[in-house]
C-alpha cells in the first residue's frame, strides 16, 4: 500500500503546476492533503483525479483545509468541527459536521479550522489522519503578536498530545493500526533541517518544539517512519523557501511526516519524497512524503 502526506500550499496553484499528472503516476492508494486552501465552490475540474475524498475545507477563506483521498470510500470519517465534505467520481457532493465531544479543551480554538481529518479505511484495517499544525512564529518580546501566536501553536501541541493518544487507542479498540501523517512544521533532529544552527532561536526548530515532538514518539506507540528508513541520514528533506537559492543549494526542513504505530512502521519498505527536479518544476513549496506498506 502506497501513502503518501503533500502540502500542497494551495491546490488551485498546484493544480496548475501538475499535481494532478503527479498524483496520476505516482498511484498511491492513500494520499493526505494540507493546505488546499480552496472552497469547494472553487475546486478546480479533476484536482482529485478518481479518488474518493474525505475533506474540511475549514471555515478561514484562503487558509489551511486537510484533506484525504482513497481509492474506495472510508468506512468511517472523524473531523473536529464543521463541514466535513465527502465526494468522489459519480458522486455527488455530502456535508456533514464534526464533533468536538471528547475533544481536548486546548484543541477547541482550532476545531473550525480545518486543520485535522481521519478516516477508517474500507480495504485495509488502518486508521489514516491528516493534520497541519500552525506554524507559530519566532517569539520576540518586543512583539506581542509573536508571543501570542507562538503560545497558541504551543497550545495545540498540548492538546494534540491527549488527542493522539485517545486516537491511536481507538484505533487499536477498532482492530486498527493508526497512522497520522502531515505538516507538523517542526524539524525534529539536526539532521531534520540544512542550516540547524542558525535556526535554533526560530520557530519550527525551537528547543521546547523539538521536545514535544521527543515526547509523542517511541517504539511502543508512535513512529517516525522515514526516520526510522533513513537512520543517521541528512533530511530527506521535504520544504523549501521560495526565496533565494534554498531550493537549489537543498537547503530545506524536513518537517512533514508520517507517524506510525509500531506493527505499520515495521511494515514500511520505501519511504522518501518526490523532490521536484527543478525549481520551475515546483508544484509546492512542499515535496511529498511517500511510503510503501507491505500490508
Amino acid at each position: 500500500m502506497r501513502i503518501a502526506t503533500f502540502n500542497l500550499n494551495g491546490i488551485r496553484a498546484a493544480h496548475r503546476r501538475g499535481f494532478a499528472e503527479w498524483l496520476a503516476a505516482r498511484q498511491c492508494d492513500v494520499v493526505a492533503l494540507q493546505e488546499v486552501r480552496c472552497r469547494p465552490t472553487d475546486l478546480p475540474e479533476g484536482a482529485f483525479g478518481d479518488y474518493q475524498v474525505a475533506w474540511q475545507p475549514g471555515s478561514l477563506a484562503g487558509r489551511n483545509g486537510v484533506a484525504l483521498l482513497t481509492r474506495r470510500p472510508p468506512e468511517a470519517v472523524r473531523a473536529w468541527g464543521p463541514g466535513i465534505i465527502s465526494l468522489g467520481p459519480g458522486r455527488e457532493m455530502e456535508i456533514t459536521d464534526g464533533s468536538v465531544a471528547g475533544l481536548a479543551r486546548p484543541l477547541h480554538p482550532f476545531a473550525d479550522e480545518g486543520r485535522y481529518i481521519e478516516v477508517d479505511l474500507a480495504d485495509a484495517p488502518l486508521t489514516v489522519a491528516a493534520l497541519y499544525l500552525p506554524k507559530g512564529a519566532t517569539p520576540d518580546p518586543t512583539d506581542e503578536k509573536t508571543l501570542l501566536k507562538q503560545a497558541r501553536k504551543m497550545n495545540f501541541l498540548k492538546g494534540f498530545s491527549r488527542h493522539l493518544t485517545a486516537a491511536r487507542r481507538a484505533a487499536a479498540g477498532r482492530g486498527r493500526q493508526f497512522l497520522v501523517m502531515g505538516d507538523f512544521n517542526i524539524a525534529h533532529e539536526n539532521l531534520d533541517l540544512r542550516n540547524w544552527r542558525t535556526n535554533q532561536r526560530n520557530e519550527g526548530f525551537l528547543p521546547e518544539e523539538r521536545e514535544w515532538l521527543s515526547s509523542i514518539l517511541s517504539p511502543r506507540t508512535m513512529v517516525d517512519v522515514v526516520r526510522s528508513l533513513h537512520p543517521g541520514e541528512e533530511g530527506p528533506y521535504s520544504w523549501w523557501s521560495w526565496r533565494g537559492q534554498a531550493f537549489t543549494h537543498d537547503a530545506g526542513w524536513r518537517i512533514d511526516y508520517q507517524l506510525a504505530t509500531p506493527a505499520l512502521a515495521r511494515a514500511a519498505t520505501f519511504g522518501s519524497t518526490d523532490r521536484d527536479a527543478n525549481y520551475e518544476a515546483r508544484i509546492s513549496d512542499h515535496a511529498p512524503v511517500v511510503v510503501d506498506y507491505d500490508l
